[in-house]
């Protein structure tokens, strides 16, 4: 396969962080794998950090005005929080959350569990749904 020679397409509008802001997803977070073991709704409220976090990963919006941002109930932003928790992407101390550094090892991917028959049909589904958004992130990473 040919390899895809990368220019902007526009490039009076090529992305910087702006002085107000500050904020990145690390792109091995597809690339390794730590999204796969996650739901939907903790891959929304993962990226949600990831983009209003200040340079330390920190930030604190209250779980009403998440759900007012996300349009997710205040358990569905619970059980989210606890499953990145789980995950060792974010720390969380009421109100203030953490969006964690990547581990480099790759002892952490074994850490991270797997799809298994343990795993509800829902979440399998939602895993399968994803899978060509991730692939399609992949290549463009």
């Amino acid at each position: 396969m040919a390899s895809i020679r990368k220019r902007p397409l526009d490039v009076n509008r090529v992305r910087t962080i702006p002085e107000e802001g500050f904020s990145w997803i690390d792109r091995r977070f597809l690339r390794h794998g730590f999204a796969d073991p996650l739901a939907p709704s903790e891959i929304l409220l993962y990226w949600f950090f990831c983009s209003v976090a200040d340079k330390h990963g920190l930030s604190y919006y209250s779980d009403p005005r998440i759900s007012s941002i996300l349009k997710l109930n205040t358990g569905s932003i619970d059980h989210a929080r606890h499953g990145l928790i789980r995950n060792d992407l974010i720390l969380y101390r009421a109100p203030l959350y953490q969006v964690l550094a990547l581990p480099c090892s790759s002892a952490h991917q074994q850490k991270i569990p797997s799809l298994s028959a343990e795993t509800s049909p829902n979440r399998r589904s939602a895993q399968r749904d994803l899978q060509p958004i991730r692939e399609l992130l992949k290549q463009w990473l």
